[in-house]
């Protein structure tokens, strides 16, 4: 039996140690907004924070995160950066299938919370390895510089 703080709260899992994250948060827990892309951590799909880290929780045995703060897209309605994320993915239109979307304003908190006034390099930097099959990558920088900027 496993103790993690998932989205500010102990919750107790039954599930071998070497059980990915995604698939604890999905099928144990029901917190499905964190998606499966890739299964390697090449597509950013399954991003969530660890400490407020962005990490890929699709190569992340659950057994390895200990005592370390998880926080999913579900929280992101109740933390200020992420709901000014979330408004400016709106007013930019970013979203178009929408799939890759969790793990992009995951990945952008992260960011903003690390460097509040990102340039450029540093948007493209630190959304590196967050894929969108979309393209819509200018839409996401701009949303990224609105929050940046307010």
């Amino acid at each position: 039996m496993l103790t993690l703080s998932i989205n500010g709260a102990d919750l107790q899992v039954d599930v071998p140690e070497d059980m990915p994250l995604l698939w604890v948060l999905r099928d144990v827990l029901g917190l499905t907004g964190t998606k499966y892309g890739c299964g390697i951590a090449q597509c950013g799909a399954c991003t969530v924070h660890l400490d407020g880290v962005a990490a890929r929780a699709c190569v992340l045995p659950v057994g390895s995160v200990g005592q370390r703060k998880v926080v999913t897209i579900e929280a992101m309605k109740e933390h200020p950066l992420g709901q000014r994320l979330q408004q400016a993915w709106l007013e930019d239109e970013v979203v178009q299938c929408g799939y890759c979307q969790p793990g992009q304003i995951m990945s952008a908190v992260a960011l903003l919370a690390q460097n509040p006034a990102p340039d450029d390099q540093a948007i493209d930097l630190g959304m590196a390895g967050n894929l969108c099959r979309c393209c819509t990558y200018t839409r996401i920088r701009s949303a990224i510089k609105r929050v940046a900027q307010a």
